[in-house]
């Protein structure tokens, strides 16, 4: 552990940085996303730590127990759902564990694994994020006497968004047919909400519901990453 490590570690909560001396584990593939919760921990006081596949992830928790884990569903390696269930069966148990995804349908699922809580993304409100940690904590982690609520959206750098497009064009173009599909539509559905892009996340919203049925997805996903390609094409040229 780093000297800056031991200050925040040694630090108490306070009314403006309420998660000083937590540290808060995102399994997270999306760069915007990942960046999201960068800042808010930032703003918050919580020391971060990154993983982008559950096989990362692993290699984290066999060193080091978070307070804190935030776990996205749809993983290049598998289901986040499967991390949030382990994870919670642990003795001893991580104090907050929250699965995050872009299909609010995932909610359920996210709470029956053992989550403590779900957060739908885009993830950017300061005062939603703080307070879907700070009502899990324990008495003895939780900042002493009144708590400064603040309104601020978090807004990450562009270039990330345009790192996650790119991400996942090339997931299409090379995956392997219907094994893709789900973890791309549900990527593209957070990313998309993240920049408030309604005819993507339509777009790979209906994908899934076809694929969820059995239906042919092949020219849907061919479509869908077309218009991946216009919008990277669009980020190109500012």
């Amino acid at each position: 552990m780093d000297d800056l490590d031991d200050f925040m570690t040694l630090r108490p909560p306070t009314a403006r940085r309420p998660l000083f001396g937590l540290t808060v584990l995102v399994v997270e593939d999306s760069r915007f996303a990942c960046e999201a919760v960068r800042l808010l921990c930032l703003r918050s006081g919580a020391r971060i730590r990154r993983a982008d596949s559950l096989e990362h992830a692993q290699k984290h928790l066999n060193v080091y127990r978070p307070a804190v884990l935030i776990v996205d569903v749809g993983l290049p390696d598998g289901s986040g759902l499967a991390l949030i269930e382990s994870c919670a069966k642990a003795h001893p148990r991580i104090d907050v564990i929250l699965g995050t995804s872009g299909d609010e349908d995932m909610h359920g699922p996210v709470m029956t694994a053992g989550a403590n809580g779900f957060m739908a993304k885009p993830i950017a409100s300061l005062s939603t994020f703080q307070s879907s940690i700070l009502m899990h904590l324990p008495p003895d982690r939780q900042p002493t006497g009144p708590r400064l609520v603040s309104d601020e959206i978090v807004h990450p750098d562009i270039l990330a968004y345009h790192d996650d497009l790119s991400h996942v064009a090339n997931v299409i173009e090379t995956g392997h047919g219907t094994e893709s599909v789900g973890y791309v539509t549900q990527f593209l559905r957070g990313v998309a909400r993240s920049v408030d892009d309604s005819d993507l996340d339509d777009a790979a919203a209906a994908l899934a519901r076809k694929f969820a049925d059995g239906q042919s997805t092949a020219a849907d996903l061919t479509a869908l990453g077309a218009m991946v390609h216009e919008r990277l094409n669009s980020a190109d040229a500012i």
